[in-house]
């Protein structure tokens, strides 16, 4: 091997000198320095002397490390899930959204909800005003839920849900529709968010402290892992990260040390590692930088594999496996020429897809501007469908597994993704680390390095700050009516004067005895939603109980 190395240097320190110095004289490179959005350098040529993974340490499919994905067949034996992120204004509204993805092709649910619900506000809370329906659906009560999911088989189309401080309410909603119209839980499958941690430092939607949050993923683990065998309990997302500023390198570190917290509070909690750990899931970002986010999905396969069997001791091998959950990145999207978006939205599918992802969303174009129009939804889910079946990319495993280049990056944001866990372990984990404001620091800085570049012009967006036009003509956009928050706070009203108000109380004040004690509160939440308790409502007692958590400025 080491006389393999030695003759590729040879190799290419020949061609340096006789080709390409002379070719840099004619003609000089467009910049001094090339490096991905993680500012790692990107060299001029790669070749196996750069790569320190050999082919045994490489690896097959569907075996530890799992660096070339989680299945032997991948794409070969079966597509990715395609779902579509929708939901808003009322759930009538949303409902038929659901129905016209899935007659077009839309494999799996994804749900939006409004920022009242994920803030544990009913639609008549003063808060909510002005906040109804517009970045999702407003989902108060059991009702709302079956609205949402009329007409759509429970068993047999997987929905995933993005909540997370009132995950556990909206989980019980589901697991109480599913209850009354008489289908076994075991055939429920879906995903939960669940992801306080990153509420912390990336999106804000939380509610509770810290350590009652963390009480409450633990309990929804436990639940599910008795009664819901085929749902995933959390989706730890570094997708929110990203968005926030974070470059690559962050995204994979930060969620994987937000993983191994909520791995060690569940262990803490008296659960096996293998009794949760096999149906945890992943949520990224994708990227424009084609190779960098391939890299990117591979070093966390791989990573994640090694915590799980060397950290936690984890025996079942689907422990090891990181599933995950890709969206096209929102951050990227621009105002200027919404239309340019279907290319980015592309090239971002299509990394995700090289990169094994399980599961994918794709953005509308318009979504710089407003919620996407049904017209620019059909557009982002044929983009999915053309790469699945006219693009070849899924007719063999790993297509780009050998390339130095892609070898060279995967092996580097490992490395760099590795020191920051290991520095996020020094400060005594992710909460610590979130507490004393170290990675909200470093989240800030990286977004500020990436919008100064940007306003430098060091990094192009076409349309933004290079090749932009006059735009006279305004894309049609989809508009959420002011009507919708009155239309939703009548159908509570009503539910409220006819429902048994004695059962909601006694419902309440169990769910308050279970949450000040030790017991886990799911099935009491179960039993609220059943008795059309409110969201709202719930999330009440729990407020009385838990208290509010209180952002801390980080400077």
């Amino acid at each position: 091997m080491a006389e393999e190395r030695a003759s590729i240097e040879r190799s290419k320190e020949k061609w340096q000198n006789e080709t390409l110095e002379p070719a840099l004289r004619r003609a000089p490179e467009r910049q001094e320095r090339f490096e991905t959005s993680s500012g790692i350098p990107v060299e001029r040529l790669y070749t196996p002397a750069d790569v320190a993974t050999d082919y045994t340490g490489l690896g097959f499919p569907g075996i530890y490390p799992f660096t070339r994905g989680i299945q032997p067949t991948m794409y070969r034996g079966r597509l990715w899930t395609m779902r579509q992120y929708a939901g808003y204004a009322s759930a009538q509204e949303s409902n038929r959204r659901y129905r016209y993805l899935l007659e077009q092709g839309q494999t799996g649910l994804s749900v939006a909800f409004d920022l009242p619900t994920q803030l544990g506000f009913d639609s008549d809370h003063p808060l909510a005003e002005g906040e109804v329906g517009k970045v999702g659906v407003a989902i108060c009560s059991l009702e709302d839920m079956e609205t949402l999911m009329e007409g759509i088989p429970l068993d047999k189309v997987s929905v995933s849900m993005t909540i997370n401080a009132t995950a556990p309410v909206l989980l019980a909603m589901y697991e109480a529709l599913a209850r009354k119209r008489g289908l076994p839980l075991a055939a429920l499958s879906g995903t939960i968010q669940n992801d306080i941690l990153k509420e912390y430092v990336a999106r804000g939607t939380y509610i509770f402290p810290p350590k009652p949050s963390l009480r409450l993923v633990t309990d929804v683990f436990r639940h599910a892992s008795e009664h819901l065998p085929n749902w995933n309990i959390i989706s730890i997302s570094g997708y929110h990260i990203r968005e926030a500023g974070a470059n690559a390198v962050q995204e994979v570190a930060f969620t994987l040390a937000d993983a191994i917290a909520y791995v060690q509070a569940a262990v803490d909690a008296g659960l096996p590692v293998d009794s949760f750990a096999p149906r945890l899931s992943f949520f990224f970002s994708a990227h424009n930088n084609l190779f960098e986010e391939v890299a990117k999905f591979r070093a966390a396969r791989r990573l994640w594999a090694r915590i799980m069997r060397e950290r936690f001791k984890a025996q079942d091998p689907r422990s090891w496996m990181l599933r995950f959950h890709t969206q096209t990145a929102g951050s990227t999207l621009t105002a200027q020429q919404p239309d340019n978006n279907v290319v980015r939205v592309a090239l971002q599918a299509l990394a995700a897809v090289l990169g094994g992802t399980q599961s994918l969303h794709t953005n509308s174009r318009d979504e710089a501007l407003s919620l996407p129009t049904e017209e620019s939804v059909q557009l982002a889910l044929r983009t999915q469908q053309i790469i699945a079946h006219e693009s070849g990319v899924t007719d063999t495993v790993d297509p780009l597994a050998g390339s130095y280049f892609v070898e060279k990056l995967t092996d580097e944001i490992e490395a760099r993704a590795g020191e920051y866990i290991a520095k996020i372990d020094s400060l005594g984990g992710a909460l610590a680390a979130i507490q004393v404001g170290y990675v909200q620091k470093e989240i800030q800085d990286s977004a500020y390095i990436a919008q100064k570049a940007v306003e430098d012009k060091k990094r192009i967006v076409v349309g933004v700050n290079a090749f932009t036009v006059l735009e006279s003509q305004k894309p049609q956009l989809l508009r959420v009516e002011p009507a919708i928050r009155e239309e939703q706070m009548g159908r509570l009203r009503a539910l409220r004067q006819r429902r048994d108000g004695p059962a909601v109380s006694e419902s309440l004040a169990r769910l308050r005895q279970a949450a000040s004690g030790n017991d886990n509160v799911m099935s009491h939440l179960v039993a609220c939603v059943e008795a059309h308790a409110t969201l709202g409502e719930i999330c009440d007692v729990l407020r009385q109980v838990f208290g509010e958590h209180k952002e801390a400025v980080v400077i």
